[in-house]
């Protein structure tokens, strides 16, 4: 049987190089974002079927309409990828791009991470009927969030806030899903410096490239993780940060 999947914010980065992966293994990919002739292009290059969707997140009611009439396009949707995401360095902390960050990171993630759990547990209820040997899991939402979510940072506070949102929100829905019939893995994705329009580093040894992001989080999702840091190694920054004073993370930070 086809696998599904839907990637929001598909058009670049992240989402783009993991929705090329995902048809590499076999999915047929939803494809959705603002910028409709980027997604165009990248459906017309994958090896399985692409559906593009016009999708802006930072609009959450007609993003979830857009969503639900997505899911209702494709074969089946069992995945489900949250990469649509907005960040920018706001040293004078003016309003416009932390109102942007939250209405994108916040309100929007969580317009479509709920919309995703109601999808799934939809599909739940029509195939309960089912004999359980027939029956696979329910779906599996997978969310972009940051290492930058471990620390407060002067220059990107909303940011931060933002990704630490979508970490713990992630996590509350682990545990929702832990008490409900519906078959839902829910993966927490950390990375750190990632080499797109977002990436606030030039240091090539922090850095990972889109594809390598791609396959680790790919892994991840055939492994149902609950959680994952790419590359690695910001599993130990992200301990260290913890672990640290806060006058000491102050001084790295300034």
């Amino acid at each position: 049987m086809t696998r599904g999947a839907i990637v929001v914010g598909a058009s670049s980065g992240i989402g783009a190089a993991l929705a090329r992966t995902l048809s590499e293994r076999g999915y047929e990919v939803g494809l959705a974002a603002r910028r409709t002739d980027r997604l165009a292009e990248l459906g017309g290059e994958l090896p399985t079927q692409a559906y593009v969707s016009t999708m802006d997140v930072a609009e959450p009611e007609t993003a979830r309409e857009a969503f639900f009439e997505l899911a209702a396009a494709m074969d089946r949707v069992e995945l489900v990828v949250l990469s649509a995401g907005v960040g920018s360095v706001n040293h004078d902390l003016e309003w416009e791009p932390e109102r942007e960050t939250i209405q994108v990171n916040v309100s929007g993630f969580t317009a479509i991470a709920t919309a995703a759990i109601e999808h799934f547990e939809r599909r739940a209820s029509a195939s309960a009927g089912l004999d359980s040997s027939a029956r696979s899991l329910d779906g599996h939402l997978v969310g972009i969030s940051s290492v930058a979510s471990h620390v407060g940072d002067p220059d990107t506070p909303a940011y931060n806030a933002s990704k630490a949102f979508v970490t713990r929100y992630l996590e509350g829905l682990r545990h929702r899903q832990a008490t409900r019939s519906a078959d839902v893995a829910v993966t927490t994705v950390e990375p750190g410096y990632v080499d797109t329009g977002m990436a606030m580093s030039d240091d090539p040894f922090w850095m990972s490239s889109p594809e390598t992001a791609a396959s680790q989080i790919a892994r991840a999702i055939e492994k149902r993780r609950s959680h994952v840091y790419v590359t690695r190694r910001w599993r130990l920054v992200s301990w260290l940060v913890r672990a640290l004073p806060e006058p000491i993370v102050r001084r790295l930070l300034s």
